[in-house]
């Protein structure tokens, strides 16, 4: 079976949760998993004046970490409908893998949070797809298989290119039960990929 890497920056704790349940629907296809956050960027006085969420249980990962996985899922939160820059510093390192082509043929997929709704959740997915195709991966996003991203009965995250959730302009808003459905559907989809080419 495959080995899967769920790859995360995670400010508040909402992206921790995420990749924790993307995590459980890979493990639920068989796959070995991995999660690993990327170091925190931001001076430790800011970070603690900002409540950042700075004890997680994830180790740090490291760029050579990357080469030894059949799939590789990234989730971060949003910056400005963007990538963050704690991600971008982490992939920005991995310019020697991408000379290699280390990472060609490797199943990768993306998950993210907003404040809001319309709060760049599809360009932040984007964003992180942007890096997994010059890395030479395959993408797998989360398909309407999901049913759970159509409803109109509440706010709900998810589209097409990634699980997402909203997390409220304070962060006061967990990630529901459908979004994490779609974390799950999303980690179970990409580890049966990742099977089916490495398994």
């Amino acid at each position: 079976m495959s080995k899967v890497l769920v790859l995360y920056y995670s400010t508040y704790g909402h992206i921790e949760t995420m990749a924790g349940t993307i995590a459980e629907g890979a493990r639920s296809a068989g796959a070995t998993v991995d999660i690993k956050r990327v170091p925190e960027t931001a001076p430790p006085d800011v970070a603690k004046a900002a409540h950042f969420k700075l004890d997680q249980a994830a180790p740090i990962a490291k760029i050579d970490d990357l080469e030894a996985y059949d799939a590789i899922i990234v989730g971060c939160p949003t910056r400005f409908g963007r990538v963050p820059s704690q991600m971008a510093a982490f992939l920005d390192q991995a310019g020697g893998l991408w000379m290699r082509g280390a990472l060609h043929g490797k199943v990768g997929g993306a998950f993210t949070s907003t404040a809001t709704q319309h709060g760049g959740q599809e360009m932040t997915l984007f964003s992180v797809i942007a890096n997994l195709l010059h890395f030479g991966m395959v993408v797998v996003g989360l398909p309407y298989s999901h049913q759970g991203q159509m409803s109109l009965d509440e706010i709900v995250g998810g589209s097409p290119y990634g699980a997402t959730t909203i997390a409220g302009g304070q962060g006061q808003r967990q990630p529901s039960q459908i979004d994490l459905e779609g974390a799950r559907h999303q980690g179970q989809l990409i580890a049966e990929t990742a099977n089916k080419l490495f398994g």
